[in-house]
């Protein structure tokens, strides 16, 4: 695989997709890529991270807090080379919108074959696991970009 810019996607924005930007865009600063993150629903557009998201990012020296949610359109197919998305519902809604064979190409699973799950819902705990488990995912996108 070769470098290019990366797009992260979960369901609200706020969540699981800004830990993946960050994390991603701090995992990747040996490139000149644009790493970038969105929401298939609209229900956060504008919003920060969620507080959860943000402080365990700070726990592990990412800054998220300047993040703002959006909602991903197709014109980021073209934007990215890369699309990654958190679970198979939101790989869903994502491919629903693409057009070409190419497009679909650049959507995949950021876990493949497992999801990250969403931890709106629970406490700090789970929003720890889920950045553990977006941090490994990163690491091995980039190792394969060293190859």
């Amino acid at each position: 695989m070769q470098a290019g810019d990366v797009l992260m996607v979960c369901l609200g924005n706020i969540c699981r997709s800004p830990l993946a930007e960050g994390i991603f865009s701090h995992y990747s600063q040996d490139y000149t890529i644009r790493v970038d993150s969105a929401g298939t629903a609209n229900y956060h557009t504008g919003a920060a991270p969620d507080p959860r998201s943000i402080a365990i990012a700070s726990e592990n020296k990412i800054d998220i807090s300047a993040q703002k949610a959006r909602q991903f359109t197709v014109k980021d197919f073209q934007r990215f080379d890369y699309i990654y998305v958190m679970d198979k519902q939101n790989l869903s809604n994502v491919l629903r919108l693409a057009t070409t064979a190419q497009e679909r190409a650049k959507v995949r699973l950021l876990l493949d074959p497992h999801e990250v799950e969403d931890p709106y819902y629970g406490g700090d705990e789970g929003f720890a696991i889920v950045f553990d488990k977006i941090a490994k995912a990163c690491k091995e996108i980039i190792a394969q970009w060293k190859h």
